[in-house]
C-alpha cells in the first residue's frame, strides 16, 4: 500500500501541472480545470492498481477529456465568467512563442465552441490521432474531422493572416455577394 501511494504521489507530482493546463485548454476556465483534475485524480487513485504505468498518460488524458465533457454538460457550468486565463502558462509555452502570441492564441481558442475547443486541444496540444480523440470524447471519427476543420477555419478567421503576409485578395465580384 505504501509503495502504491508513493508511485501515485510521484506520478501526480510530475504530471499535475500538465494535466491542469490540458484541463484548462479543454474547459477554458482555471477553476473548472482544477475541479476536473481533482475529480480525475480521485478516480485515478482508486484505479491506480489496475493502471499500466506505460499507458497511464493515455488513460488520464481520456479521463480528463470525458470529465471535462461531463462538466461542460452540467447546467450549473454553462454560465462561466471569464477570468485571468494566462496565469501558469509560461512553463508550457513552446520555444520561441512569446507572451503576446500565447495570449492572442488563448483568446482565439476561448472563442471556439466547447466541443471544437476540446477537439483542437486533444488533436493539436496533446497530439492525439483522430481515432484517439473520437474514443476519448465518445464521438465518431467523422465528427472529429469535421469539427477540427471548422475549428481551424474559425481560428484562422479570428487570428488573421500570419505576420508579414498580406491578407488574401477578395474573390472577383465579392461585393456582389456581400463579401469584402
Amino acid at each position: 500500500m505504501a509503495r502504491r501511494d508513493a508511485e501515485f504521489t510521484e506520478y501526480v507530482d510530475e504530471r499535475r501541472p500538465t494535466l491542469r493546463r490540458a484541463a484548462y485548454l479543454l474547459c477554458g476556465d482555471w477553476t473548472q480545470a482544477e475541479d476536473v483534475v481533482q475529480v480525475v485524480l480521485m478516480k485515478l487513485y482508486v484505479a491506480w492498481p489496475r493502471v499500466h504505468r506505460d499507458r497511464a498518460d493515455a488513460y488520464v488524458r481520456r479521463m480528463i477529456a470525458r470529465t471535462a465533457v461531463d462538466e461542460w454538460r452540467r447546467p450549473s457550468r454553462r454560465a462561466v465568467l471569464p477570468g485571468d486565463a494566462l496565469i501558469d502558462l509560461v512553463p508550457a509555452a513552446p520555444a520561441g512563442v512569446g507572451y503576446e502570441e500565447r495570449s492572442v492564441l488563448l483568446a482565439a481558442l476561448r472563442q471556439l465552441p466547447g466541443r471544437q475547443r476540446q477537439i483542437v486541444v486533444l488533436r493539436h496540444w496533446w497530439g492525439c490521432s483522430v481515432a484517439e480523440v473520437a474514443r476519448d470524447l465518445m464521438i465518431t471519427q467523422g465528427t472529429v474531422k469535421s469539427q477540427t476543420a471548422r475549428a481551424l477555419v474559425r481560428l484562422k478567421s479570428i487570428l488573421g493572416p500570419p505576420a508579414g503576409q498580406p491578407s488574401p485578395p477578395s474573390p472577383p465580384h465579392a461585393e456582389l455577394i456581400g463579401e469584402s
